[in-house]
């Protein structure tokens, strides 16, 4: 009799090799051309003909339990979430199919006898508060806690875009005295209007909104396939956001028709709400460039991976003060913007050694937006 060829990713073969499972050929694979992944061998019990749902089997996970004997009470004794929640409310339950730190099931301990009366009772009130007694943390030690869920999505996305794009990147070092003075002259009205502080922050996303609008490879988005690009006439403006649980990014919709006030507001708002949790899932899609600012921060300069399927991303540092080495008594005010494009949606323009790339040409505009703001000026605030 002719075996078939058993196709199966490294991770499921030592995930059956730990659950005893001799031949794989009884497991439905679920990947490309019938190969078998890890959740295939984790969601079928070989033993009793079990299967196990993905979410049941998370929670199993998490919580160290071997589903080895358990008769679930879904269609054909699938284990479900409940069967699960039950046994973990169970202490005696959950001692039963408990892991060990190799995966072996670990039997619960009964005492019997004398001994064991005389071990579950102090024999003193201070032996009995020496028991009570917390356990001192021991230099050295290491802490192990489970990603959240949001980080797993966030893990996902970054490496996807690391991995899957092809990316360069290009710093420039901008003057940003004429925008500060800006800023300080505009700091009132915009505070009077919106009741809002004005940033750089601001500024800086209205000059990039300005400079998108002419720059139609920076505000596109590249297909999964890596088959089709979409250019934009209109900016939806993305803005990283970090929170203890994983980085969000808020997205300021139709930010190319606001007025600087308008997108002041639209900044604040959103940021406000996505530090309290309360974003909506339709203002985190949909972004056509995304900004990541790290200027409350003393850094250089910084990369920040592509918010896909964007074409590019833009990283704004810290505002320092510099000497000018010609100048013995003048200083200068500059800030390093990082902008990480994608080669797949790069329109060289003729010989590329006469000519900039399209990204080059956004940040050289964006630059002369931000060191002379006559362009800004002669907005709408």
């Amino acid at each position: 009799m002719e075996r078939r060829m058993i196709r199966a990713t490294p991770a499921a073969r030592a995930l059956a090799k730990r659950l005893g499972v001799r031949d794989l050929a009884d497991v439905t694979g679920t990947g490309y051309k019938g190969r078998i992944h890890k959740d295939d061998v984790a969601g079928y019990n070989y033993e009793e003909k079990i299967h196990v749902s993905p979410l049941a089997r998370r929670i199993a996970e998490s919580h160290d339990i071997d589903l080895k004997g358990l008769k679930g009470t879904g269609h054909d004794h699938k284990i479900m979430k409940d069967d699960v929640l039950r046994l973990i409310s169970d202490p005696e339950l959950k001692a039963r199919f408990s892991l060990s730190d190799f995966g072996e099931i670990e039997a619960p301990s009964v005492q019997t006898g004398t001994a064991a009366t005389a071990t579950a009772a102090p024999a003193t009130a201070k032996e009995a508060g020496k028991q009570a007694a917390p356990k001192e943390a021991v230099a050295g030690e290491t802490e192990t806690v489970p990603m959240t869920q949001m980080r797993k999505i966030i893990a996902k996305r970054m490496e996807e875009s690391y991995f899957g794009a092809p990316t360069f990147i290009q710093t420039w070092e901008v003057d940003m005295t004429e925008l500060l003075a800006l800023r300080k002259r505009l700091i009132d009205p915009i505070m009077e209007k919106t009741e809002k502080k004005l940033t750089v922050t601001d500024l800086i996303s209205m000059a990039v909104v300005q400079t998108l609008m002419k720059h139609k490879y920076i505000n596109s988005s590249l297909n999964k396939e890596g088959t089709e690009l979409t250019f934009h006439n209109y900016v939806n403006l993305g803005m990283a956001v970090g929170l203890d649980e994983g980085l969000l990014v808020p997205v300021v919709k139709g930010a190319d028709k606001m007025s600087l006030s308008e997108l002041v507001v639209s900044l604040k708002d959103l940021t406000e709400r996505t530090v309290k949790k309360k974003l909506l899932p339709d203002e985190q899609a949909g972004s056509t460039f995304t900004i990541s600012n790290l200027g409350m921060y003393p850094v250089d300069e910084f990369t920040a991976i592509i918010n896909q399927p964007n074409a590019a991303i833009l990283s704004v540092a810290s505002t320092q003060q510099v000497r000018d080495l010609k100048l013995w008594l003048a200083e200068e005010r500059v800030c390093a913007l990082s902008l990480q494009s994608n080669h797949l949606t790069q329109n060289y323009p003729g010989s590329c050694r006469r000519q900039p790339t399209d990204s080059a040409q956004f940040l050289l505009t964006l630059i002369r937006h931000q060191e002379s703001n006559c362009s800004l000026q002669v907005l709408e605030v």
